[in-house]
């Protein structure tokens, strides 16, 4: 179910040679670096996870926006001038063609990354957590972009659910309407990315990378155009505590509508709140998600290659 890359979009020689050989690749989104993490630490988060990928046997793919074009398998260089610029902004599909036209530098989002991912043939995609349906929806219809894209999408995301910042029964019941699949990797319940349990069950679930990759195939035997959502929770000993969580997820909201935070800048005020509140160490657990994320993401794509 490959789309043939769009004249718009450059992709790796490297990527490019391992689409065409079948060899695995993964793709990994580049919002996290630009927009997610502190510098320096978010550059060495890049090059690091792309060192992960590589050693379990795949070509990593980092997905960004780069003086206008939108890059599929960043180079060393690119992802430095991503890391440290101060102008880049963060783009969704519908913010590519006016990052094109401006030149401008860009962090892809979920949605963003996800669909020029496809476009560029690779089949797997490692992110930390997916935008979803936000609270107080029924009123504002605050949903993320990252569900409509993936609903018209058929690539595999491996992300650690929601973060509970957002409504994610709500969430949920979108993917569902949605037609995307969702998959627990190794649990029935799905997870809220700072803590392994948002308590609410997982309509599915898989053991292995195989089992994963088995789900893909038979979507596309089925030729759905869907995303495979697998829902990969962190482990309980690396989680944020529940009790905890709960009690600054509260403040954060509470302070959010205090200060009549709303529309896109909620997200980025709930985050940077809870990273205060628990002295960082959301930010260990966020990194925490997405290197296990990157590692069963390279595992799924192996098997897919294979």
């Amino acid at each position: 179910m490959q789309t043939a890359p769009s004249a718009g979009i450059r992709i790796a020689d490297r990527v490019r040679a391992a689409v065409a050989a079948g060899r695995p690749v993964l793709a990994l989104e580049s919002t996290i670096l630009t927009h997610g993490l502190p510098r320096p630490r978010n550059l060495e988060v890049g090059l690091e996870t792309e060192a992960l990928v590589r050693e379990a046997g795949v070509e990593p793919a980092t997905i960004g926006v780069v003086d206008g074009v939108p890059t599929v398998g960043l180079e060393t260089a690119e992802i430095e001038r991503l890391c440290a610029s101060e102008s880049v902004v963060k783009a969704s599909t519908r913010d590519l063609p006016v990052a094109r036209a401006r030149r401008l530098d860009a962090g892809t989002t979920v949605a963003a990354t996800a669909w020029l991912a496809h476009r560029a043939g690779v089949r797997v995609f490692s992110t930390g957590g997916l935008g979803g349906v936000h609270r107080g929806a029924n009123a504002t219809f605050d949903e993320s972009a990252d569900l409509p894209a993936l609903a018209a999408t058929p690539i595999t995301v491996v992300s650690a659910g929601v973060k509970s910042i957002l409504d994610i029964p709500a969430t949920l019941e979108r993917l569902e309407t949605l037609g995307i699949t969702v998959v627990g990797y190794r649990t029935d319940r799905y997870p809220g990315f700072y803590v392994a349990d948002s308590g609410f069950p997982v309509p599915a679930r898989v053991e292995s990378a195989t089992d994963a990759a088995d789900v893909a195939r038979a979507r596309d035997e089925l030729g759905l155009d869907a995303a495979v959502l697998v829902a990969n929770p962190i482990a309980e000993s690396e989680q944020l505590d529940p009790a905890e969580h709960e009690r600054v997820l509260a403040e954060a909201l509470s302070a959010a509508d205090a200060a009549g935070v709303t529309g896109h800048d909620t997200t980025p005020f709930l985050l940077d709140f809870v990273q205060r509140a628990t002295g960082g160490r959301s930010l260990e657990v966020n990194l925490a998600v997405y290197r296990g994320n990157a590692r069963l993401g390279a595992e799924i794509a192996r098997d897919l290659a294979g």
